[in-house]
């Protein structure tokens, strides 16, 4: 199979709250249903504990609430995305994700000046493919906030 763009990255693909989200398939390491959450005291308000996944405790963040979407229980399709980011491991709650895309490099635009107060700096661009939408999104912004003093694993 061939490809009309000679550039295109693979994204994995996940939504929230009815909208889809993207993050380069080069920084996911897995994906994974939701089995069991260990909270954590004092953690940040997104992060909604830890997972033992593959031999490492991933802190695991609710991209919901990280979004300030409303909270919802967890059913079979939500998914938790670990993505490696700089030394750390980081598992990203959603509410499902399924497919790995090709988005060719001129289908990704830059974010509107008037969405970067509100997108906390975290929305990397916005790719239009076969007239959907799609919300590109920076990994390393995404968790810098309060994720980086929680995380309990590295390496």
């Amino acid at each position: 199979m061939t490809t009309d763009s000679p550039k295109a990255d693979t994204y994995i693909l996940f939504e929230l709250a009815g909208t889809t989200y993207g993050v380069k398939s080069s920084d996911v390491q897995q994906l994974e249903m939701i089995e069991h959450i260990t909270p954590v005291p004092n953690a940040g308000d997104t992060v909604e504990g830890v997972v033992f996944s593959r031999g490492k405790v991933i802190p695991a963040i609710n991209l919901r609430v990280r979004f300030g979407f409303e909270k919802i229980p967890y059913d079979v399709r939500t998914r938790l995305v670990v993505v490696g980011i700089k030394d750390r491991r980081i598992g990203l709650i959603v509410d499902s994700a399924r497919e790995f895309k090709n988005i060719p490099e001129e289908s990704i635009v830059p974010p509107p000046d008037g969405l970067a107060p509100t997108n906390g700096h975290y929305l990397d661009a916005i790719a239009t493919v076969d007239e959907n939408t799609i919300l590109l999104l920076d990994l390393e912004e995404l968790v810098s906030d309060n994720v980086a003093e929680t995380s309990l694993e590295r390496g």
